[in-house]
């Protein structure tokens, strides 16, 4: 069911509990929930995300999931967290260091948990909280902890840089890497 423009609003500075467990494959990290997934309490939900298509499409899922079926994830050995908890309308409200804070916390989740891979969602994201200016899109040279680490573009709908397509193939990548 959609939430009401209303319910959305009211969503911001609520939080998503993350879809992990130990040992899995790849551990997606967004960058924050936006006020669509607060209200919902799904990741990557607004409709127009190509989050979950790109991951389909990608061969990570037999088939398309709707964000509501996230539980399912690490059936495939999938797993979602964010950078930072709280959702907002834009993730241009976050400061600077709710992102460096929020890759410590993510190192400290990847010591807990253990996944073989992590893939930060948004490299503008990515290069704030990791102190990497220059990061590009893919495979990064240093790892988090034990798992190795890839940079994934944003799948936000507002991202023209990658239509679904290329989305897709930056996502089949990584699926390569961690097979």
């Amino acid at each position: 069911m959609r939430p009401t423009k209303s319910q959305v609003a009211a969503a911001a500075g609520r939080t998503i509990p993350d879809v992990i467990r130990d040992d899995l494959a790849v551990l997606f990290c967004g960058i924050n929930p936006g006020l669509y997934s607060g209200a919902t309490g799904h990741h990557f939900a607004r409709p127009g995300n190509r989050f979950w298509p790109a991951l389909h499409r990608a061969g990570f899922t037999p088939r398309q999931l709707d964000p509501a079926e996230q539980g399912k994830l690490p059936e495939y050995g999938l797993g979602i967290t964010n950078l930072v908890a709280r959702a907002t309308a834009r993730a241009d409200e976050l400061a600077a260091a709710e992102l460096v804070e929020g890759g410590q916390i993510l190192a400290a989740k990847v010591a807990r948990h253990r996944p073989r891979w992590v893939a930060v969602v948004g490299v503008t994201a990515y290069r704030a909280a990791f102190a990497r200016p220059k990061a590009a899109v893919g495979r990064q040279a240093e790892t988090l902890g034990p798992a190795g680490l890839w940079v994934l573009p944003n799948p936000s709908g507002l991202n023209a840089h990658f239509q679904l397509d290329a989305l897709a193939a930056e996502f089949a990548a990584l699926r390569a890497a961690a097979s």
